[in-house]
């Protein structure tokens, strides 16, 4: 990564499959550096998937150097133990970034959908298939990791050029 690139980490976080990906900018060029899953199976405890997401994550930041991560911010959901527990994923993936020194930035779900498509109120394949030609993707990613790469994109798009726009780390 040269110093005229800024890389950025996205988070699509979830318990039993987290989508994760970097994308670095260059100018106005975006490009791939990585993207996936971290997968738990159901076999596993709460506890266990947590360590395995801190884990994943940790080792995603240490090979892949992102200067920030971005996350999907919190909404409400009607399930309580699903809220809970995607809380507890996202204090994990928060937790891990910035143990490692990676400032942690949040953006709304709207915010994410206008930085890549164009439109706060973009259906998720119009964000995948617009993320795949930002990136020149031949192959499309899935469904989490491709949110994943929107968020990457988001930020990188928040923070070049538009200091001011950009949202305080949390």
């Amino acid at each position: 990564m040269s110093s005229q690139n800024t890389r950025a980490l996205g988070i699509d976080t979830a318990l039993r499959c987290t989508g994760v990906a970097v994308v670095d900018l260059a100018g106005s060029r975006y490009s791939v550096v990585e993207y996936g899953l971290l997968k738990n199976p159901a076999s596993l405890s709460l506890s266990e998937c947590l360590t395995r997401l801190h884990r994943g994550l940790s080792e995603l930041i240490e090979r892949t150097r992102p200067v920030a991560a971005s996350i999907e911010g919190a909404f409400f959901h009607q399930n309580i133990k699903t809220a809970m527990t995607l809380g507890q994923a996202r204090g994990v993936a928060i937790a891990a970034c910035s143990g490692l020194g990676v400032p942690v930035y949040e953006y709304a779900p709207r915010r994410v959908k206008q930085a890549v498509v164009g439109v706060g109120s973009a259906e998720k394949d119009q964000v995948r298939k617009m993320v795949m030609s930002l990136l020149a993707m031949s192959q499309e990613p899935p469904e989490d990791a491709a949110d994943a790469l929107a968020l990457a994109i988001c930020h990188l798009h928040n923070c070049s050029g538009h200091v001011a726009l950009m949202p305080k780390p949390i």
